[in-house]
């Protein structure tokens, strides 16, 4: 067999000795951390069952390591106080604590029933039990549903989650329309899951995504956007957004994308839809680079707002640039994002339309550099490269990049002024030759800044406080005589 089957008698409940002609599955626990067996042993000592449940068995049964660890036991939250000193009641409602013990820190949750979900999201009433496997019942899915027994040293699993591991897929316990409908984040878990994995979602597990899909409005963004991170620095997260678009997933979390399932990419893709080309240039970004996964995915979704046809039948997406960036800033915001990563995104997705050229003289790469940040240069040319493997699965561009990329760190190390920080003057320096706060010594910064981008060597104190000199003697006092305000 697979796995062990349980007799009846065990699915209602049974005392703290275990059943008799119960088959069960050696599994020693010298591969758990000592500080986790000593805590187990507290509780064990004080006749209370207690099994690691969750990620860390699933871990461990894979043969990964685990990281965080659960225990459920028949013991209640005020039970677990007395044994151990550090106790947090962080669930207390559904019957969890955190116990914090030797620098670990453990979710020990007493055995549960649950009533039904009429939010969507929490059962309506837990009630303790005294089973691991009825707990385990209400577990999402099987390869989350098995439990190893720490006093006894078995894997305890009845609804055959180390078959479906072996299977490489991920499947509801019990009927999968009513487990993914009770809480909708499980929607979500099931395909970060599979992404993560790489597993595929069982037949009657995917099925049952569509129907379960309108209830993902019940879920917070903030989880939304949890789930999500998760799924975008996995390895191919592409795969997620294709499961979103087949399921009618998509139009409950990110309705901003609808419209890119049928839009064309451009005339120099034919027949590449816009979703596709976005979830690709995705997948061709460094995976632990949250930021920049979301800049290709959002590149060029202002796309169908901005597409016109020439009078010679030419495709033109004119500004789609600024429309991606808007809407890129309206979505994550939506998501409740963080303000920094909001700006980078938006930062990168408006300025990832730029075409270097070895025509361009040092002075045009120094202002590209000073328009663009030289600290986003080489997050632009990821982005540039994600984007042509997108649209065409290969590096056209990659020789262009990688010398704008050398002439770039050419200027980064003559010491260069990209910003009215690096110039050698400041605000007090133009105060002391007369000129206000305020726009005109704003405005004459910018412009000695204009003129350091054009020649470097301009940059020392002496040379700007007299360039300044004559930019405010020659363009701003007359106006200020005049009673009227610099352009």
């Amino acid at each position: 067999m697979l796995y062990a089957p349980f007799p009846q008698q065990l699915l209602l409940g049974h005392n703290k000795t275990m059943t008799p002609d119960l088959e069960l599955i050696p599994y020693p626990c010298n591969r758990l951390p000592q500080r986790l067996l000593e805590a187990c042993r507290i509780m064990i000592e004080a006749e209370y069952q207690v099994y690691l449940v969750g990620g860390a068995v699933r871990n461990l049964v894979m043969k990964r390591p685990p990281s965080d660890f659960d225990l459920a036991t028949d013991a209640h939250p005020h039970q677990i106080t007395t044994l151990f000193r550090r106790v947090i009641p962080t669930g207390i409602a559904h019957g969890t604590v955190t116990v914090l013990y030797r620098g670990l820190s453990l979710e020990v949750t007493t055995f549960r029933s649950e009533g039904a979900y009429s939010d969507g999201r929490r059962p309506d009433e837990v009630t303790f039990g005294t089973s691991i496997v009825e707990d385990l019942s209400r577990r999402d899915f099987t390869m989350n549903a098995m439990a190893i027994d720490i006093k006894h040293q078995v894997l305890i699993d009845p609804y055959g989650g180390r078959h479906d591991i072996d299977q490489h897929q991920v499947r509801a316990v019990g009927d999968p329309a009513s487990r993914l409908s009770e809480d909708a984040l499980r929607i979500l878990r099931a395909v970060r899951f599979s992404v993560q994995l790489e597993f595929a979602l069982a037949p009657n597990t995917l099925v049952a995504l569509a129907s379960a899909a309108p209830k993902l409005s019940a879920i917070s963004v903030e989880r939304v956007r949890i789930e999500l991170e998760k799924m975008l620095v996995s390895e191919q997260p592409s795969r997620a957004f294709r499961i979103f678009r087949d399921q009618g997933i998509l139009a409950h979390i990110l309705p901003e994308f609808l419209h890119c399932i049928t839009a064309p990419t451009g005339d120099d893709a034919p027949g590449l839809s816009l979703y596709e080309h976005l979830i690709r240039s995705m997948d061709a970004t460094p995976s632990d680079r949250l930021e920049l996964r979301l800049a290709a995915l959002l590149h060029d979704i202002g796309k169908p707002n901005t597409q016109i046809r020439d009078t010679d039948g030419t495709m033109r997406f004119i500004g789609h640039e600024k429309e991606s960036a808007r809407i890129s800033s309206e979505l994550l915001k939506r998501l409740c994002f963080p303000t920094r990563v909001i700006r980078q995104v938006e930062h990168l997705v408006l300025h990832h339309m730029f075409f270097y050229e070895p025509s361009w003289s040092p002075a045009a790469v120094r202002r590209f550099i000073a328009r663009v940040g030289k600290d986003n240069v080489a997050d632009l040319v990821l982005l540039r490269r994600a984007d042509t493997l997108g649209k065409h699965g290969n590096e056209k561009a990659s020789p262009l990049l990688n010398e704008l990329l050398q002439r770039v760190e050419h200027e980064n190390q003559s010491a260069g002024a990209f910003t009215i920080r690096d110039l050698a003057i400041g605000g007090n320096d133009l105060a002391s030759i007369g000129v206000k706060k305020g726009p005109e010594m704003g405005k004459i910064l910018e412009e000695l800044l204009e003129t350091v981008l054009d020649d470097p060597d301009l940059n020392t104190k002496p040379r700007l406080l007299q360039i300044a000199q004559r930019l405010y003697e020659t363009r701003f006092q007359p106006l200020v005589r005049k009673g009227q305000e610099p352009d």
